[in-house]
């Protein structure tokens, strides 16, 4: 098993929820992949580090228990390079995570029914409800709407831990991108 797998294993053994360990293990493998860039640099690499899986879940749907979506739980600390000037969490940063975050919990339902597509975002829509300061711990909530064979859903919640109060929320849209056109040969 290579070094990268064995960090995911036990990474993946600390995330709560009643997905299979190997979910949790791939699940946890993606979300390092797109928040800390092989690379070492990309947008956001040092926000990336932070920020942990902590419960990935299959569950009946509360408003229609016949059907199933999948959530997401993530926490993290605000740091000085996710503030704006006023040291509170950036507007781009917090939707930066939201992103990121609901994009998890649409790769957990695509990996539990029809298996990974890829999918590319077409709106994220943010609301603003309340600051959040260097410090504090955000807990950041995403569970899937809809997903249909092309377009898919789904919402998230950051809520701050230290003051107990929700700092934003988001609906994500996303589709599976088409494969390009052949052009005609002349």
């Amino acid at each position: 098993m290579s070094k990268q797998k064995d960090n995911a294993s036990e990474d993946a053994s600390r995330i709560a929820g009643n997905v299979s360990l190997d979910l949790k293990e791939f699940i946890a493998l993606q979300f390092k992949d797109i928040m800390v860039n092989k690379t070492g640099i990309g947008f956001a690499q040092s926000v990336g580090t932070r920020f942990t899986l902590t419960e990935i879940s299959w569950l009946k749907k509360p408003e229609e228990p016949e059907r199933m979506e999948a959530r997401v739980v993530m926490e993290g600390i605000v740091d000085d390079d996710m503030a704006n000037s006023w040291g509170n969490l950036h507007g781009g940063c917090t939707a930066y995570l939201a992103d990121i975050c609901t994009t998890m919990a649409l790769l957990t339902f695509d990996m539990l029914t029809d298996g990974y597509r890829g999918s590319v975002s077409q709106a994220l829509n943010m609301m603003y409800h309340s600051p959040a300061s260097i410090g504090d711990k955000l807990r950041i909530v995403n569970t899937t709407m809809t997903v249909g064979s092309r377009a898919m859903s789904a919402r998230c919640e950051i809520w701050n831990e230290t003051h107990h109060r929700l700092v934003a929320s988001a609906v994500h849209a996303k589709m599976v991108p088409s494969m390009p056109k052949q052009k005609a040969q002349l």
